[in-house]
């Protein structure tokens, strides 16, 4: 999978940014609803469109571009450049976001193995527990693979949930849009889900290691946001068809499965999502124990082998921990207040501090 340097170089970026963003960001469909449908439908598609959109690819690219000119690709060596002495901030914040997607990927887990084929609802948080352990195990190249592939068989499975929705449903769909119903808030909307998400940058930076000029950085960056919302945007329009009574849904995608009526595809597609909740969570792990392998690297020694799936065990197990608290609680509250954070101690920063450094850097 991308064994081709050019697509690793423009695209790769993109697909693992995808990939990691999917659980805590829309797989479920609870994200989409607290930060979209919630202004009503062509309120959402607008704050996801011209706003979520066009941040994530400005960030990304200005990120990926930062990364890159300094040789930052874990989130500890990036942020001292980009914020120095302030930069445990962000490890604080990353924490907390960490555990709070954790939590949500794990009630996820265990609620889609218990709705869809009547298994134990920990069978679900600890299958997921294991695999995101061996992934971590295994590494950056392994998980550069693995994360891209499943990628392709997200969207390949998103394209058949479109069509086949809008198939049944588009008439629902096409009515809720052309109502032009507009909330006052929406862009805050866009820019609050697109903030947030953006906090696990840290978790690509080291697909970004492939790019080896400016453009290329840049170019990676500019496409990470079509990349990542297009699966999103596929998945809104199907839910707007099923607007308000979704809305007070706690998990919207079960919804508009029991609508289809076909006990195939909701497995298949239930299969695809377990799959992304452990991209999110591999990915995020990942970057912390990225961070710990340069922290070892700075003092001329290797990170122990062990310690990778035992630091994914201990924050899985405390992400679980959390997961009583509910889908509904942990997405409004927790990635609500998370959000003006990660924009005052991230995205600000790097749109204006660190475009400058990039600007006065060695850059291509």
């Amino acid at each position: 999978m991308f064994k081709s340097t050019t697509l690793k170089k423009y695209l790769l970026p993109g697909f693992v940014f995808q990939s990691v963003v999917i659980a805590g960001g829309y797989g479920t469909g609870r994200e989409l609803v607290e930060f979209f449908l919630g202004y009503g439908p062509l309120g959402g598609l607008l704050a996801m469109v011209f706003v979520s959109t066009v941040i994530w690819s400005v960030v990304c690219a200005s990120s990926f571009e930062f990364a890159r000119l300094f040789r930052s690709y874990d989130y500890r060596s990036f942020f001292t450049h980009l914020l120095g002495p302030a930069w445990p901030l962000f490890e604080i914040c990353y924490f907390v976001l960490l555990l709070i997607i954790l939590a949500v990927i794990a009630a996820a887990a265990g609620t889609v193995l218990q709705e869809t084929f009547g298994l134990p609802y920990a069978s679900g948080v600890l299958g997921m527990m294991a695999a995101v352990g061996y992934l971590v195990f295994r590494g950056s190249a392994t998980i550069e693979r693995v994360l891209a592939g499943w990628s392709l068989v997200l969207y390949s499975v998103y394209v058949i949930l479109f069509v086949w929705s809008l198939a049944r449903f588009g008439g629902a769909t096409l009515s809720a849009l052309t109502a032009g119903q507009v909330t006052t808030g929406w862009a805050i909307g866009g820019v609050r889900y697109a903030a947030y998400n953006l906090a696990i940058i840290p978790a690509v930076l080291f697909a970004v290691r492939h790019a080896e000029s400016r453009k290329e950085a840049v170019t990676a960056g500019l496409l990470t946001g079509p990349i990542a919302i297009v699966p999103a945007l596929m998945f809104y329009l199907v839910m707007c068809g099923q607007y308000p009574q979704i809305l007070g849904r706690a998990v919207p995608a079960n919804f508009i499965l029991e609508l289809l009526g076909s006990r195939t595809f909701q497995i298949v597609f239930q299969i695809v999502l377990f799959g992304t909740l452990i991209e999110t969570g591999t990915g995020l792990i990942h970057a912390v124990n990225e961070r710990v392998a340069g922290a070892f690297s700075e003092k001329n020694r290797s990170m122990p082998t062990y310690l990778r799936p035992l630091t994914a065990m201990i924050l899985l197990v405390l992400g679980s921990l959390l997961s009583s608290f509910g889908l509904i609680g942990l997405i409004a509250k927790g990635y609500g207040t998370l959000t003006w954070f990660f924009l005052v101690i991230f995205v600000i920063p790097m749109l204006t501090y660190g475009i400058w450094k990039i600007s006065y850097g060695r850059g291509d």
